[in-house]
Formats: C-alpha cells, structure tokens, sequence
C-alpha cells in the first residue's frame, strides 16, 4: 500500500475505558493500521487523578505516533448524568492534549461514524467490529468494543477529510470573492 494521506488517531472517549488508535490513509480508500489499544482508569480513584492517568496516556501516544489530525468520537446524553458528566471531562483532557500540540481536532457523531463504516447509522457494536475488521484487514477483531470504535472513527475521518478539505477550500474561495465585491463597491 502506498501511504500518502493523513496519519489519524481515532478517540473513543471515556473515563473508565478510553479507546485510542492511529491509523495511516493510503491511496483511494486504503488504510492502513497503525496501533490500537485502550486506557483504563480505575473507577474507585480520584477524578484527578483518573483525568491525570487520561492524560498522560494519550499524551504518550500522541507524541509516539505523531498525529495530523484527531478524530473524536462526540458526547451524547445517554441518560446517566453522571456518565455524561465524566466523559466530557475526559474529553476536555484529551482536546487539551491536542490543542497542545497544535494538532486540530473533528467529532463525529456515533450515528455518523456508523453510516461511514457500515452504511447504516443505526448498526450495532457487533455489526461495526466485523466491518472495521473486515475493511483494515485485521486477522481477528479488535477488542474491547472501545477499541474498535476508536478505529472506526479513524476511518470515518479518513474517508471524510477529502471532503472537509474540499469544502474548506471551497469556503475560502467564496469568502475571498465576497471580499473582493465589497472593495468594488
């Protein structure tokens, strides 16, 4: 495979489990695997203290893998609060980590990253981890679940950053002939 795209770490947020991977695109739709794993934090800790571990974890592997760009799973109301509560404050962690190192950051939506991966936003964890399997060319599944998500949101970005790029360039080109008609007039 010839790689020739972004090199991607894909973020399944969490406090307990915090699932990371990086992956690097290769031609058309090719991608190519590069590490996947998971940070735990002991759920009888201090929040502190868990935020800490959180940090420093995926500070290591975004200095390891070195990154273009972060691609995040975003934070839904699930019902519990409390859950809720303790992955946005991972999330905070993990943006500060990358705002540090100046490496931007997208949020998919679950439903999103499901219907990049699967074709149908509603597809369950079983159905994603044979897909991501099947489309990294992985000889067994990545687990936990935590893991493959982290993966298929790497993916998901890579197929989608093409566009991204387009529609951004797109937006400047627009915004620069707005501002060329407004010194006309």
């Amino acid at each position: 495979m010839q790689l020739e795209g972004l090199r991607v770490m894909g973020i399944d947020p969490g406090l307990t489990r915090c699932g990371l991977s990086v992956v690097q695109a290769g031609r058309g739709r090719q991608i190519l695997p590069i590490s996947v794993g998971v940070v735990r934090t002991p759920s009888n800790a201090d929040l502190s203290e868990r935020l800490l571990r959180l940090s420093r974890a995926v500070s290591e592997w975004m200095d390891e893998y070195r990154p273009d760009v972060i691609a995040m799973e975003r934070i839904f109301e699930r019902g519990n609060v409390s859950t809720v509560m303790h992955t946005a404050h991972a999330v905070g962690v993990l943006v500060l980590a990358a705002a540090e190192r100046g490496i931007a950051v997208h949020m998919y939506t679950p439903s999103e990253v499901k219907k990049a991966i699967s074709g149908n936003g509603r597809a369950d964890k079983k159905q994603m981890t044979v897909m991501i399997t099947r489309i990294l060319g992985l000889s067994e599944p990545p687990k936990p679940a935590d893991a493959a998500d982290a993966l298929a949101i790497a993916v998901c970005h890579c197929w989608r950053a093409p566009l991204l790029a387009r529609s951004a360039h797109a937006e400047r080109l627009a915004q620069a002939q707005r501002t060329r008609t407004k010194e006309k007039t």
